[in-house]
C-alpha cells in the first residue's frame, strides 16, 4: 500500500537486531539478545504511576513534532523517542527530495535528535554518511535547541534504489562542538548496513562506548512524508541485569505491536496514531518512568548574506572581481536549506568599503556583522 513504511523493502529478516537488542561495548559489538527470565508470573508494575501526570507531554496524532525522553525508576535506562513528520516533509520541501532520499535524511536527523538528546543548548552534532552509493551522501546537523538542518547529495535519486544501494560502503561520522570548547569532538565508523540507523547504533557502541537500542524509520505516500520517528534506548551505568532483560522483552513487545518483524521500526506505530509518549509507555512498562524533557526539533538554518560576504571577503578580490564582470553578479545557494542570495556590483563594491576586522577570525566576524 501507498503508506507502507520505505523501511520495510529495505531489510532482512534480520532487521530487528540492533533495534531491540543493545550493542556491546566490549568482545563482539554484533547484536545479540540476552537471556530473559524464565519467571513468566512476576509482577508488572504499570509504567506511569498513578498520580503521574504526562498531559504537558501528550501530542494527540502526533500533530507536533517531538523528542521525549525518560529514565526508568531504578534509573538504569534512558529512553528517549521522536517523532518528526512536519520537520521532515519541510525538508522535503527545501531540497525537492524523492522518497530514498528523503528517508535517509529522515533516519539521519531521527538518529541525531536523539543521539544529542540532553546536551547544552549551544551544543552542535553533525552526523554525515559517506557512502560510495549513488545518493552521495547525507549530512545532518542538530542543536540542543532541537534545530535541524541537513541536505543529501542527490536529492532526486530514483526509487529504483533500496536505501542500503543508495547509501554504499563508506563511514559514518560524527562531530560535536559547543563555543566554549577548543576544539572539536570526532568519531567514525565504518557503514555496515546501510540502513543508518543501525550503522549510527554501531558507531554509539563502538566510538562513544554508549550499550543501545536504536531504531529510525519513515514512511511515505508518493513524496509526502507520513510519518517518521524513532527511538534510543541507553543502558546507563549500574543498569542491573534484571532491567536489562525486562527492557528486552519489552522491546520484542513493541515489534509485535508495530508488525512486519520491526523492519518499520516505529513507523507503523506512528501511523496507528501512537505518541512518543505511548511508545516510551510500551517500553518502560514495568520499570517505572520518570520523565526528562522534551524537545520541539524544527528546521533551521544559520545562511545568512553576511556569511556570504565573509566568504567572499576570504577569496582574493581579484576573483570575486572576475566573477562579477563575468556574471554580472555574486550568486550562492546554501547547501542546507536552498536559499539562494545575490549581490550585485554595488552592493558588493560598497560592503567591502565598509567591512573591517579579519574576516578568518570569529570574533571580527561578530563584531562586523554586528556593526
Amino acid at each position: 500500500t501507498p503508506l507502507k513504511a520505505v523501511a520495510s523493502r529495505h531489510f532482512s529478516k534480520n532487521a530487528v537486531f540492533g533495534r531491540t537488542t543493545f550493542r556491546y561495548i566490549r568482545g563482539d559489538l554484533e547484536s545479540c539478545r540476552m537471556t530473559s527470565s524464565s519467571d513468566e508470573n512476576s509482577a508488572q508494575t504499570s509504567a506511569i504511576a498513578s498520580d503521574l501526570n504526562l498531559e504537558q507531554y501528550r501530542n494527540k496524532n502526533n500533530l507536533d513534532d517531538q523528542v521525549f525522553s525518560a529514565m526508568s525508576e531504578d534509573g538504569g535506562l534512558k529512553v528517549t523517542v521522536a517523532t518528526t513528520r512536519n520537520l521532515l516533509n519541510e525538508m522535503m520541501i527545501q531540497h525537492s527530495m524523492n522518497p530514498v532520499a528523503g528517508d535517509a535524511l529522515g533516519r539521519a536527523t531521527l538518529c541525531a535528535l536523539m543521539a544529542s538528546n540532553g546536551m547544552q543548548e549551544q551544543q552542535m552534532f553533525q552526523l554525515s554518511l559517506k557512502g560510495d552509493g549513488p545518493l552521495r551522501g547525507c549530512v545532518t546537523i542538530v542543536t540542543g535547541k532541537g534545530e535541524a538542518r541537513g541536505y543529501v547529495g542527490n536529492p532526486s535519486l530514483s526509487d529504483d534504489f533500496t536505501l542500503s544501494e543508495a547509501i554504499g560502503s563508506g563511514t559514518v561520522q560524527v562531530v560535536k562542538n559547543h563555543p566554549d570548547w577548543p576544539n572539536p569532538y570526532n568519531g567514525i565508523t565504518s557503514i555496515r548496513h546501510g540502513d543508518i540507523d543501525r550503522d549510527v547504533g554501531i558507531y554509539l557502541a563502538e566510538s562513544e562506548q554508549r550499550s543501545c537500542a536504536l531504531a529510525a524509520a519513515t514512511s511515505f505516500n508518493g513524496i509526502l512524508c507520513t510519518s517518521a520517528g524513532g527511538y534510543l534506548v541507553e543502558r546507563l551505568p549500574d543498569c542491573t541485569t534484571e532491567t536489562m532483560q525486562h527492557m528486552e522483552k519489552n522491546l520484542a513487545k513493541l515489534v509485535e505491536m508495530n508488525g512486519e518483524d520491526g523492519e518499520a521500526l516505529p513507523a507503523n506505530l506512528l501511523l496507528e496514531g501512537k505518541t512518543p509518549v505511548d511508545i516510551a509507555t510500551v517500553l518502560l512498562d514495568g520499570l517505572g518512568m520518570k520523565p526528562l524533557n522534551q524537545v520541539t526539533p524544527s528546521v533551521f538554518c544559520e545562511c545568512s548574506e553576511e556569511k556570504l560576504f565573509r566568504s567572499l571577503r576570504l577569496l582574493p578580490r581579484e576573483e570575486v572581481d572576475e566573477v562579477l564582470k563575468d556574471e554580472g553578479k555574486i550568486e550562492a545557494r546554501c547547501q542546507f536549506c536552498g536559499k539562494v542570495y545575490r549581490m550585485g556590483p554595488e552592493e558588493v563594491a560598497k560592503r567591502f568599503t565598509e567591512a573591517t576586522g579579519d574576516p578568518s577570525l570569529d570574533a571580527d566576524f561578530q563584531k562586523d556583522k554586528e556593526s
